[in-house]
């Protein structure tokens, strides 16, 4: 008679010991109660009303599209970072990847105030674009894409280098081995082991620009129409209307699950 590997129909590699239900019951909550809590507050009759405002709709537009284009800037410069950091074998190597975390653990007020010291009219980067082509960075909108495109990148470059970490490095060996110069590498085998992960990072890069405020508002401001993202919008709607920031709140929620949820499982589908 050979046995089917099962238990009460479940798997036992699969079961879960009941004694992690608890912490994960809390966990959850912590995260689920304070929605609710959102919900709970709104005036769901004035919903539609309350978002539909024109500052409302710029501003979510806006969010959209600078967090489209900093998980664009996120993937062009990211990429590149990711294997340097998990491939290179120069001294320091393990000094850059923490640097390049750095905005994980960084309160974001500091890196927005990083980001105006250094392309700010006082910044010595700022004052040479200043000088030499006129153009000034901070409180515009290349101001809140550069903020979150600092605040997003890490995210990404996590990811993929924690893939190529995991998928080794003996596909690229033998690659290499039969002739393979280091571009044709990186474009047939590399990047390929890549796209799973780099899915998902661009999910997290995006809900994070999406969600980014500290450094916005630093560097950036919150100029309506050009620098006020959905975010500094619900900061700025608390001071005057309550009902509307709780509004813009469940809408930048619904936003965030919606990326999430539809985006995040087609990215994981190659990792399986």
């Amino acid at each position: 008679m050979r046995a089917n590997g099962r238990a009460g129909g479940r798997s036992p590699s699969s079961a879960v010991p009941w004694v992690l239900w608890i912490p994960a019951g809390l966990g959850l909550g912590l995260v689920v109660l304070p929605v609710l809590g959102l919900l709970v507050r709104s005036d769901l009759t004035r919903f539609p009303e309350l978002i539909a405002t024109p500052a409302s709709l710029n501003a979510l537009q806006l969010s959209l599209t600078t967090a489209a284009l900093s998980t664009l800037f996120s993937v062009l410069l990211g990429v590149p970072l990711a294997v340097v950091l998990a491939r290179s074998r120069v001294r320091g190597i393990r000094l850059l990847r923490a640097i390049v975390l750095l905005p994980l653990v960084l309160p974001p007020v500091v890196g927005g105030l990083a980001l105006l010291y250094l392309l700010g009219r006082n910044g010595f980067l700022g004052y040479l674009l200043d000088v030499t082509a006129g153009v000034r960075v901070p409180f515009t909108t290349t101001a809140v894409v550069i903020a979150q495109t600092f605040v997003a990148m890490p995210f990404l470059v996590v990811s993929l280098e924690g893939a190529l970490r995991g998928a080794g490095t003996r596909y690229e060996n033998v690659a290499a081995t039969l002739g393979a110069r280091p571009w044709t590498v990186f474009r047939r085998v590399t990047l390929p082991l890549l796209l799973p992960a780099l899915g998902s990072g661009m999910v997290l890069s995006f809900a994070r620009a999406l969600g980014e405020f500290g450094a916005t508002i630093t560097f950036a401001g919150s100029l309506e129409g050009v620098t006020r993202t959905l975010p500094l919008e619900v900061y700025a709607q608390s001071e005057s209307d309550v009902d509307s920031a709780v509004a813009l709140a469940l809408l930048l929620v619904l936003v965030a699950v919606l990326v999430i949820v539809v985006a995040r499982p087609r990215s994981l589908e190659g990792a399986r």
